[in-house]
């Protein structure tokens, strides 16, 4: 049970917690689809069996005491206004002091009890310090289940592990499982409910008008704040775009400090390297821009809403149907149901992607490695500084002897490991600041240890896209050299591949892979020794058929013979450049 209870397993090798007892491990990165709200209904739902501890009389007795506790808290936020109002009334009315005093000294229990609105009065910090109890048992249940399921795994998966990746994944996972846990249960849920006993109490106590002000206003804030949040998200992206354009300039003239120098181009780069801050602080002006634009709408409907209100309140005053404690009733209790709203974008921003993570946005296919530094364990380093350029549309091989780094090269391009020095760069972005999803859309990797679905073969080869005919992936077949092959099979493309493909041959299984990464059609294509386990004949016949796929495609090549137009050959991780010929 518990192996298939905490984790996801992600196409960048990492883990990603699987807050549902009832989910099974998945191969790739899950993308939640539809509105951001319906992503956000399916993580609550994620996250509901760890709100009710099982097994645990204790702590479930702590979360009915937090929830009890929680809605002491508005009913709380109720009464401070109208106690509020009591006080102003009485002073109007010259009540005796014995009266007044008590009013005065249940004001102030109130708001000792509930902190200024603001979240730090007695309850709520009473609430958080029992909340601990629970937050510690979700901790302890995400880590545990984490832990057996790692111990569950292959040991092929534990010699290819980064401990400290693995440990950094959990500490990072069940720390999102009881921030959101928190959000929804102490931020998102009680001010909803805030919003209703607001629109409740104003309708039976006040009149409808009322109600439908607060209605009005809360909805317009919400929607609004909703709708400039997703609308400022491109602003971001692109300020991070030119962020990173502008580093790329300043390391790419730097690493060419002899070539500048060469060709008295120091003011030339210096420029140049200023046009690039000039565009990343326009973006960084609309961005600015568009927050200040957020922040000034929200004030605008809060001060409209409040104008509406007060008027009204301040009309019924005038014609002796409200007192003026009334007045005073209706601002204090709209200004503190307001103070939690201010941090609506911030909640709405946490279950939803980070924003400084954008797609990429593809255009030539350059690929820069500049001053690349990894190592799989500490101590053995791998690349050291390693640098070149693969242009657009150019094949390169990538010779070396066993644990040269070429295989190396292969995965950090693809993210299954972020670079512990320099960077990667696609078309002038640095890979590690783009999403994985957007990245890995756009390459298309033949390994040379082909695994297969155990599934029919034209499923198999349909996982290139998922969205492609019968005719497409036949096609895609053809162009692997292996179509006549599957028609030889008594099933055809119905033949079942067995489990990790063993009932066909090493070379039929490449032939299957290469199919499927022709049929993603990808714009970068990465080889790993894709024709290792093929014989002469059908490699020269998958050569030439790799020859047109990757015609005008970025090509890198894992080979230990020179094929392709430039040869990266490497000795002790450093990369070496020259032509084949």
């Amino acid at each position: 049970m518990t192996a298939t209870l905490p984790v996801q397993l992600n196409a960048d090798g990492r883990y990603t917690l699987i807050i549902c007892p009832q989910m099974h491990l998945k191969s790739q990165v899950e993308v939640i689809s539809g509105s951001a709200w319906q992503g956000f209904r399916r993580k609550v739902c994620l996250l509901v069996p760890y709100m009710w501890p099982r097994g645990s009389v204790g702590l479930q007795a702590l979360v009915i005491l937090c929830v009890g506790l929680l809605g002491l808290e508005r009913v709380i936020n109720v009464f401070v206004p109208i106690y509020s109002r009591n006080i102003v009334n009485q002073l109007s009315a010259m009540e005796r002091w014995r009266t007044l005093a008590i009013t005065v000294c249940v004001y102030v229990l109130l708001k000792f009890l509930q902190g200024g609105g603001v979240g730090e009065g007695f309850v709520s910090n009473l609430r958080s310090f029992l909340w601990t109890y629970v937050q510690q048992y979700t901790s302890r249940v995400v880590q545990v289940r984490l832990f057996a399921h790692l111990h569950d795994l292959s040991l092929r998966w534990h010699l290819g592990r980064r401990t400290g990746d693995v440990l950094r994944s959990i500490d990072r996972g069940t720390s999102s499982v009881n921030n959101l846990l928190s959000y929804v249960v102490f931020s998102i849920v009680p001010t909803i409910a805030d919003i209703i006993i607001a629109i409740i109490y104003f309708v039976t106590y006040f009149s409808a008008w009322f109600g439908l002000i607060v209605f009005i206003c809360m909805f317009l804030y919400l929607t609004i704040t909703i709708i400039i949040t997703e609308w400022r998200t491109k602003y971001r992206r692109e300020m991070n775009t030119q962020d990173n354009i502008a580093k790329s300039k300043a390391v790419d003239s730097l690493l060419n400090f002899e070539t500048v120098k060469y060709y008295n181009s120091e003011g030339f780069e210096v420029r140049r390297f200023e046009d690039a801050i000039l565009k990343y602080q326009a973006c960084e002006l609309k961005t600015n821009a568009s927050l200040a634009l957020l922040n000034q709408t929200q004030n605008l409907i809060i001060g409209l809403g409040l104008l509406a209100g007060s008027l009204l309140c301040a009309y019924y005053v005038t014609v002796d149907k409200f007192q003026v404690g009334d007045y005073v009733l209706f601002g204090t209790y709209i200004i503190q149901l307001y103070t939690p709203l201010n941090w609506f974008g911030t909640y709405y921003r946490s279950v939803k992607d980070d924003v400084n993570a954008g797609d990429l946005l593809f255009t030539e296919g350059r690929v820069d490695f500049q001053n690349v530094c990894f190592s799989y364990t500490a101590g053995k380093e791998i690349l050291s500084e390693v640098s070149f350029t693969v242009m657009p549309g150019q094949t390169v091989a990538l010779v070396g002897p066993s644990g040269s780094g070429k295989s190396t090269i292969i995965r950090l391009l693809f993210r299954f490991y972020d670079v512990q020095g320099g960077c990667i760069l696609i078309d002038g972005q640095d890979i590690s600041k783009v999403k994985q999803n957007s990245l890995r859309s756009y390459i298309g990797v033949v390994p040379q240890d082909t695994v297969l679905f155990n599934d029919n073969i034209r499923e198999n080869i349909r996982y290139g896209r998922i969205s492609a005919s019968d005719q497409e992936v036949e096609e895609a077949a053809v162009a692997a050299d292996i179509h006549h092959k599957i028609l030889s099979f008594p099933d055809g493309y119905d033949t079942e591949v067995g489990e990790r493909g063993l009932k066909l041959s090493g070379g039929e299984k490449q032939r299957v892979a290469i199919a499927r990464t022709i049929l993603k059609s990808p714009r970068i294509i990465l080889l790993d020794e894709a024709t290792s386990a093929l014989d002469s004949q059908t490699e020269c016949n998958i050569q030439a058929s790799l020859a047109k796929v990757c015609a005008n495609h970025t090509t890198l090549v894992v080979a230990h013979r020179h094929t392709g137009e430039v040869l990266l050959s490497f000795v002790n991780a450093i990369a070496c450049a020259y032509p084949i010929f």
